[in-house]
């Protein structure tokens, strides 16, 4: 029975949160001229990574797209942040998304994730679904829909992230 008691406190105390630390599965995705790519090979490195998942016919996310691309060049410079925008249109709507990425003037690593692979592996219903993800790849925070102000939010996590 204390093994018992002992084993809830410590899941009611978040000591226990550490070790089930979510990361993003290893899926092929294409980028826009139709290349597969692995999302691991995209998070590698010694960055954090805004992941970003949308589509043409969401206005929410290209509304937050487009908060995150004011920002994202200063993100860069003071916390070494990369976005990562990955489209879940359909395959029939895919020629949609280059145009709009083009006069958005998002500089963004853009893939499409249209079969939605990755979007069931990450087990979420709505977009704009947003993760952060640390240095090592692990998922730190995620933010489901778009209000504006957001990216201010989402710019705390990651100056904490940062360290800065």
């Amino acid at each position: 029975m204390k093994q018992l008691t002992i084993v809830f406190l410590i899941i009611m105390t978040g000591w226990g949160s550490l070790a089930a630390q979510k990361s993003v599965p290893s899926v092929e995705l294409k980028t826009l001229d139709g290349k597969n790519v692995n999302i691991q090979k995209i998070l590698q490195g010694d960055k954090i990574v805004v992941l970003s998942f949308w589509a043409t016919w969401c206005k929410p996310c290209q509304l937050e797209l487009d908060a995150m691309a004011d920002l994202y060049e200063e993100w860069q410079e003071a916390y070494n942040v990369e976005i990562v925008a990955v489209t879940i249109d359909t395959q029939r709507a895919l020629p949609k998304v280059l145009p709009m990425v083009e006069t958005k003037g998002w500089a963004y690593t853009i893939l499409s994730d249209a079969n939605q692979n990755l979007k069931n592996a990450l087990n979420f219903q709505t977009i704009p679904q947003t993760f952060l993800l640390d240095a090592n790849g692990n998922i730190v925070y995620e933010h489901s829909g778009y209000v504006p102000g957001d990216e201010y939010e989402l710019e705390k996590k990651i100056k904490a992230l940062a360290g800065n």
